[in-house]
């Protein structure tokens, strides 16, 4: 008996199935997202289409690569922001006004919304469990010249209803097309 004990503990214990000395490369890309304060999310923006892109408060560009209709009820926008000014970009003002969520959400794009004019509707941020926003954080600022990728999930307005306007902070808003794909 205690035989069978030691034998199902040491195979439980080496159920991890590959070299120890290679990092899982899912976790590592998933680490190093955050780490850098880059999209994080879903994949990377398409940089040939350009859906929209507006230009605003402290020397920014928000350019918007992408917006898929996704399964289970959400759309997921997806874009670059650039500083085009030459000191540090800090993201006040975008994580929005919610207060009980704002310690989680503070260099975030928490505060960003989309409208759909002909639903008459108003669709903020989705959230996950805790509270943080499903959408790219800039935890490290962005540098004058640099460029970040971005995303941010939103439920979606009803079928047939696919352009949108997004709108975040002092930046403009933009009209942008929801794929169905």
């Amino acid at each position: 008996m205690a035989i069978t004990t030691g034998l199902v503990l040491t195979v439980a214990g080496c159920s991890g199935g590959g070299d120890d000395d290679k990092p899982d490369s899912d976790a590592s890309a998933e680490q190093s997202d955050q780490d850098n304060g880059g999209g994080g999310g879903p994949d990377a923006p398409d940089d040939n289409e350009v859906l929209a892109e507006v230009k605003g408060g402290d020397d920014l560009t928000l350019t918007f690569n992408s917006a898929k209709r996704e399964e289970g009820g959400f759309v997921t926008v997806t874009g670059k922001l650039t500083n085009n000014g030459s000191g540090l970009w800090l993201s006040p003002g975008w994580s929005g006004d919610e207060e009980e969520l704002a310690a989680k959400n503070k260099t975030s794009m928490a505060g960003a919304k989309l409208t759909d004019k002909s639903g008459k509707k108003r669709y903020y941020i989705l959230r996950d469990t805790e509270g943080r926003c499903l959408c790219t954080s800039f935890s490290k600022g962005i540098q004058g010249g640099d460029t970040e990728t971005w995303y941010a999930q939103f439920p979606a307005p009803p079928k047939g209803n696919n352009t949108v306007d997004f709108q975040i902070a002092d930046m403009p808003p933009a009209t942008i097309k929801i794929s169905d794909e």
